[in-house]
């Protein structure tokens, strides 16, 4: 039995669909099909129901994904322990957010292709939410307060931030003292989230309003030096804004929690050593930053 048909076959079982599963395996849907149709007439047996909406296991297909998926896992083992200690193979798709991603992230991806030249490295920076399973990336490097799912997270740095205004828009609107008062006050968001903010060691949660929102942590930037409202922003991208006093930190009293970066990756057994390599190469990153370490978080 072809250890590739068994890759794709679990890769189709868990995507649903063979062109999701072309995707994370970096291959044509016309190899995946190839690849299946093997595997079925070795076995003798339909795996797949094929549907206009994907496909969609068969009983012994889902008796057999389960079985294929443990035998993969420790032929993945195996072949990691015989690999020259330190070389990795093959291809790691990583999903990054745009929001300093190109400025903190990209560097260390670059500096892991660069290390370890057998390695296919596809990194796609967006600050969408990527589905990992149905998207076929191997694991995602997040940022923020993590919700609640069955994805596996490994925590590599903290992440500090504060709420800011331009002195523009102190003069004009005034600076909030308490969360409560954020009310009167325009916020700039992402989306629909809740602000958390530190009263000794309690946690307030508080859910502003405001008419500009963005996905991306730069043009938030941008519209709060453009005096629109107050943001709550990360120290990685302000500490340049705060220094020059283009942006003043507020309501300083009431700081919000730690935030963090994660690297995210779909369950299993066990993490691949390339998410493994990648982990630690963003936690030794994370000591050397002084502004994702919170210098000038006080």
């Amino acid at each position: 039995m072809d250890i590739e048909e068994l890759q794709t076959f679990i890769e189709v079982a868990d995507a649903g669909g063979v062109s999701p599963a072309a995707l994370r395996l970096g291959v044509s849907k016309s190899i995946v099909s190839r690849r299946l149709l093997r595997l079925e007439t070795e076995l003798g047996v339909q795996l797949l129901a094929r549907t206009t909406r994907g496909a969609a296991l068969t009983e012994a297909g889902a008796i057999f994904r389960d079985h294929a998926a443990r035998a993969y896992a420790e032929i993945d083992i195996a072949r990691e322990t015989i690999v020259p200690a330190g070389e990795l193979q093959g291809r790691l798709r990583v999903a990054v957010p745009v929001s300093f991603g190109l400025t903190h992230f990209a560097p260390v991806v670059a500096e892991l292709a660069r290390r370890h030249p057998k390695l296919h490295v596809q990194t796609c920076y967006s600050d969408r939410f990527v589905d990992l399973i149905a998207e076929g990336f191997d694991c995602a490097i997040r940022v923020g307060y993590l919700q609640d799912s069955n994805l596996i997270a490994r925590r590599v740095g903290p992440i500090h931030g504060k709420l800011l205004a331009s002195p523009g828009y102190v003069q004009a609107h005034g600076a909030p003292e308490t969360p409560d008062q954020l009310a009167a006050h325009e916020a700039l968001m992402q989306g629909t989230e809740a602000w958390q903010f530190m009263d000794g060691d309690k946690t307030i949660a508080v859910r502003p309003q405001g008419r500009f929102k963005a996905d991306n942590g730069a043009a938030l930037v941008a519209a709060a030096t453009a005096g629109l409202g107050i943001a709550y922003l990360p120290d990685c991208l302000t500490h340049d804004y705060v220094a020059a006093g283009v942006l003043l930190p507020i309501m300083t009293r009431y700081p919000p929690p730690p935030a963090g970066a994660y690297v995210i990756r779909p369950p299993g057994q066990h993490p691949a050593r390339k998410i493994r390599v990648l982990t630690e190469l963003l936690i030794e990153h994370f000591g050397q930053s002084p502004h994702f370490a919170g210098d000038d978080a006080g």
